[in-house]
């Protein structure tokens, strides 16, 4: 008896299917790194936007063959100073979801493997001033991309460096903001993440 087309199709994209799901890698990477470069229409008293700032944060990434997706969250203090004459607070903290595109596994199973990731989210700006003055608390879309390689040292564990660029859309500023035109911001950053494959 012949098989129908359609029965056909599903039998050979589940054939198809199953070994690229399987050979997927879940990785989760905590990461610490520095953001530099920094560009911004908020007001910055301290003049500290566009010095390096430490950064920490995680990824939890799902990888196959050569493409994959990332979920990452980061926070970075002190970004337009803290303790200063009129900053007593700041920080910036990013939350993205990113396409990942890798060169393929197989090629690279004993080296460093390089890799590209692009994406979006949210960058959530604030500033808190002496005597509550001028306080800033704001949430931009933001787009980031880069690059990047990671390798392994066990089965299991290993170590990527990468270098990302962080752009926030501009937007008219909302009641209460403080910024010299549309808000924006923008920076670089570097960091070198523990890559913990399950």
């Amino acid at each position: 008896m012949r098989a129908s087309l359609p029965a056909l199709l599903l039998a050979v994209a589940g054939v198809v299917g199953l070994p690229a799901r399987a050979a997927a890698e879940l990785q989760l990477k905590p990461f610490l790194g520095v953001d530099f470069g920094g560009s911004t229409s908020f007001v910055d008293s301290a003049q500290t936007a566009h010095d390096a700032h430490s950064t920490i944060g995680v990824g939890v990434v799902e990888l196959g063959e050569v493409l994959g997706v990332e979920a990452e969250v980061a926070r970075t203090s002190g970004f337009f100073g803290s303790g200063t004459t009129l900053v007593i607070g700041s920080s910036v903290t990013t939350l993205t979801g990113s396409l990942i595109v890798a060169v393929p596994r197989h090629w690279t199973q004993y080296t460093l493997r390089p890799y590209f990731v692009a994406g979006g989210g949210l960058m959530h700006v604030a500033i808190d001033h002496i005597f509550d003055v001028l306080p800033v608390s704001e949430n931009l879309p933001t787009l980031n991309f880069g690059a990047g390689v990671s390798g392994y040292v066990t089965d299991k564990v290993g170590v990527s460096w990468e270098l990302r660029r962080f752009q926030g859309i501009s937007r008219d500023p909302a009641l209460g903001g403080i910024s010299f035109g549309p808000e924006q911001l923008s920076f670089w950053r570097a960091n070198m993440a523990l890559v913990i494959r399950y």
